[in-house]
Parts: C-alpha cells; structure tokens; sequence
C-alpha cells in the first residue's frame, strides 16, 4: 500500500465515521500521514441548525463542546479503525471545530512512524 492509498483509506474512514455518529458527513475531506500523526480535515460538516445557533457565542460554545463530546464518544470506533487500516495502535487524539468555517481539524497520533514504511 502506498501513502496516498494509505491516506485515502483514511479520509474514507473519517467520512463514514462523521455520518455514522454525527448523522452528516463532510462536504470535502483530506487526510494526510506526517510521521506518527494523521491529520484529517473536513469542510462542511456542520448542519443548517448548527449554522444559524454559531450566530451566538453560547451556540458555539455549545456546538464545540457538544461535537467534542460526540468524538470523545467514538474513542473506542477510532482505535479500531487505525488498527484495522495501519495495523497501528492509537494513542491519542485531538480534534476541533471551527463554527466560523465549518471546519473539522483532527490530529490522531500514532504508536508508530507511519511515513517510515514508505
């Protein structure tokens, strides 16, 4: 498998977990490998109701941290999947939403130098 294929599995992955827990997936998505981290980004994830409530500091007070706490939820999801696409364990992760673009940002740091197979 190369990096791009590797990549690709990944953004694949994300997409389905994003419809699977949050009931919508992204508009676009791209996943890059850098060492022992997979950086995934997604646009246009957030839905017509989470646009008009990030109109308020409390509503995006509140779609951060609801959002947040959904991912958190997925843990266990996010674990298998690296194991499953990099035959790698994850150690952490890290996420955020940006209500102002609609942006996702997560940061899954690996047990292992993944560039280092390619």
């Amino acid at each position: 498998m190369t990096k791009g294929e590797l990549e690709a599995d990944f953004t694949r992955a994300m997409i389905q977990m994003e419809k699977e827990y949050l009931g919508r997936g992204p508009e676009k998505a791209k996943t890059i490998i850098l060492e022992d981290m997979i950086i995934v980004r997604l646009q246009g994830i957030l839905t017509r109701a989470e646009i008009k409530l990030s109109e308020t500091e409390q509503g995006r007070e509140l779609i951060k941290e609801t959002r947040r706490q959904l991912f958190e939820s997925a843990r266990q999801y996010m674990e298998q999947m690296v194991h499953e696409i990099a035959g790698c364990q994850l150690v952490s992760l890290h996420t955020d939403v940006s209500t102002k673009t609609g942006e996702r940002m997560i940061v899954l740091i690996m047990n292992e130098d993944l560039e280092a197979r390619f």
